[in-house]
């Protein structure tokens, strides 16, 4: 019976742990700039992208539970020259954080070499762009197929 309480410990610790994590993420003031989109070029990076327009669905998690982002973009020479975000968010935290991050996205990454491109925050909203870079990472392997 001790190792049972053992491991709902260590369960229920690693579930607060995460939890207090994901708020944290969630919470955290910006911090000198307001830079949402870092500049560095990822270590996967260095494809030559087919032209044209792609859908994918990226996933996160939020304190709300499981969400998703459906982001399209268009590529002419590796670089983005439209985007657009679709959220699923179903909570009014998650509608309104969802909705800061569509109202921002184009200004952050159109005009952007697609290899460049890691968003970190939005308009606010920082865990809407880890479903939207999930989502940028499938149209990638998608463009490379083609």
């Amino acid at each position: 019976m001790r190792s049972l309480n053992v491991n709902k410990t260590a369960v229920a610790l690693f579930a607060g742990a995460t939890l207090v994590g994901a708020l944290a993420a969630c919470s955290s003031p910006a911090t000198g700039t307001d830079n949402s989109v870092s500049d560095a070029v990822t270590p996967a990076a260095g494809g030559d992208y087919t032209d044209g327009s792609y859908t994918e669905t990226g996933d996160y998690i939020s304190p709300n539970g499981a969400e998703q982002v459906e982001v399209t973009l268009t590529l002419a020479s590796n670089v983005i020259t439209d985007v657009t975000v679709v959220g699923f968010g179903e909570s009014p935290n998650s509608q309104q954080f969802q909705g800061e991050f569509i109202n921002g996205i184009a200004a952050e990454v159109v005009g952007k070499n697609i290899d460049e491109l890691s968003v970190d925050k939005v308009a606010g909203s920082s865990l809407t762009s880890g479903g939207f870079n999930n989502a940028v990472a499938a149209i990638k392997a998608d463009a490379l197929a083609e």
